[in-house]
């Protein structure tokens, strides 16, 4: 079963479920959404990779939100983001830690030599495939120049 399948059959469950799954269902309703028009405008059909960067593109976005909210003390808006990326979640791979994200680093580094903080766009360039949909791109960025003293 592809993740378009899973969702669209979890959409119908969320459904049928009506109060308790209002959430799951408007999260669900919102990703189906975003594959489609990014589906739309590059005018093919996406394979679950696709779909997974999909997802990881709208969980980005309620992190980035979640972020604003908390500064701005609206702990309703915050408390339903974090509903949101839940359910996000489940459709997303297994996320790594972060032992594993800097040991996945520290690989990294050593295959492509770098060296210092000017080797930061190799590092990154190599690693991205590794973590993508798997980890917040900001805490690899931080793990990344952490390491390389930068």
């Amino acid at each position: 079963m592809t993740l378009k399948d899973r969702l669209v059959e979890d959409m119908k469950v969320a459904m049928k479920a009506k109060e308790e799954g209002k959430v799951r269902l408007s999260v669900i309703r919102m990703a189906r959404a975003a594959i489609k028009n990014a589906e739309i405008d590059k005018k093919i059909e996406f394979n679950d990779a696709q779909v997974i960067e999909v997802l990881a593109r709208e969980l980005k976005l309620r992190r980035d939100a979640l972020e604003v909210f908390g500064q701005a003390d609206r702990p309703e808006q915050v408390k339903a983001l974090e509903e949101e990326m839940a359910v996000l979640m489940d459709y997303l791979p297994q996320q790594l830690s972060e032992g594993e994200i800097r040991q996945l680093v520290q690989e990294i580094i050593a295959t492509v030599g770098a060296q210092g903080p000017k080797d930061l766009g190799k590092v990154m360039g190599a690693l991205s495939p590794k973590t993508k949909g798997r980890a917040d791109g900001k805490v690899v960025n931080l793990l990344v120049r952490e390491m390389l003293g930068a």
